[in-house]
């Protein structure tokens, strides 16, 4: 009896123990990541890359001491509502939701904090309250930069110096904007003729391109909402037009294009993790200021200039981030 006492007694502790080392046992947090793209590594802007060297500086160790949930709507935004609804299940502690995608993540979920990598204007979005009080579950990075697209124009007249007439495509699903009005007020105060031409699917593009072509524009500035476009089209489009353009990716010269400026795309999905380590740290999202873009970038193709028989000047050469040969 006394054996089979102590055999009881024995079972109990190992079971007390057992439970004990169970509850201290460190909870890894989860983060998921909302992506409307596809996965590396057809990844073109290398976001998982960047975001997790991101974590690591922080001291975060994907699949250590964090587990990282990613889901892709390999361009499909359909699947984005079904993927939130997802991550919320898990449940993960944080969200990053990217581009397009954080209206998704905002209608599954008012609790869970979301990370935005990155929206243009998340006020007028309806994201947030305020740039400096975000008031809900949502902050992260604004690609917010008013005076971009004035620059770009800029550029291009200084990369074209007889340049008269410029075209700018558009998405056809996105509103008039004051970035618009804006876009318009330069075109006049540079002396240049602005035609627009708005599509809403891959396939427009070909024909659009040709249409500028055709109506004289000396140059296109792509518009950042033009998410659906593959870089390498354009590119081979500006070969086959001998039609330069601008655009606020550099994945666009990289494939072939003439000239870019805009945010440091890379800088920013690292800066993605800045949000994310304060929220597992126990800091609130409506707390956190959204952060506006504070680098850019200039990257010309000077391949892609030869053979356009364009000489690009070497005050413009010299200024830019990179010079693709």
């Amino acid at each position: 009896m006394r054996l089979i006492g102590l055999a009881v007694v024995l079972t109990i502790g190992l079971t007390l123990a057992s439970h004990v080392a169970e509850a201290q046992r460190p909870i890894v947090p989860r983060v998921g990541v909302l992506s409307p793209g596809k996965p590396p590594p057809d990844d073109a802007f290398r976001q998982q890359e960047r975001f997790e060297a991101g974590l690591r500086e922080l001291g975060w160790t994907p699949g250590s001491n964090v587990v990282i949930d990613y889901r892709y709507a390999d361009g499909n935004l359909d699947r984005l509502p079904a993927l939130a609804a997802e991550l919320v299940r898990i449940p993960v502690n944080v969200i990053v939701a990217r581009g397009l995608t954080i209206r998704a993540a905002r209608e599954a979920t008012a609790t869970i904090p979301i990370v935005m990598a990155a929206d243009p204007d998340p006020v007028r979005s309806g994201f947030v309250a305020s740039l400096a009080r975000p008031g809900g579950n949502i902050t992260g990075l604004s690609t917010l930069a008013p005076d971009l697209e004035a620059k770009q124009l800029e550029l291009l007249r200084e990369t074209l110096p007889s340049l008269a007439r410029v075209g700018v495509l558009a998405n056809a699903n996105s509103p008039k904007t004051e970035e618009t009005t804006r876009l318009e007020a330069e075109t006049r105060a540079l002396h240049l003729a602005l035609t627009e031409s708005r599509i809403n699917r891959a396939e427009q593009l070909a024909p659009a391109f040709a249409a500028m072509r055709q109506a004289g524009m000396g140059a296109v500035l792509f518009r950042y909402d033009l998410w659906f476009i593959d870089p390498k089209e354009v590119a081979a489009l500006v070969r086959q037009h001998r039609l330069p353009t601008m655009h606020n990716l550099r994945q666009f010269v990289e494939a072939g294009a003439l000239v870019s400026y805009g945010v440091d795309f890379a800088y920013l999905h690292r800066r993605v993790a800045t949000y994310v380590d304060k929220l597992l740290k126990g800091a609130k999202a409506a707390d956190l200021p959204v952060e506006q873009p504070t680098k850019f970038e200039l990257v010309i193709n000077l391949k892609t200039a030869k053979a356009l028989g364009l000489t690009i000047p070497q005050s413009l050469l010299q200024r830019a981030d990179q010079v693709i040969q």
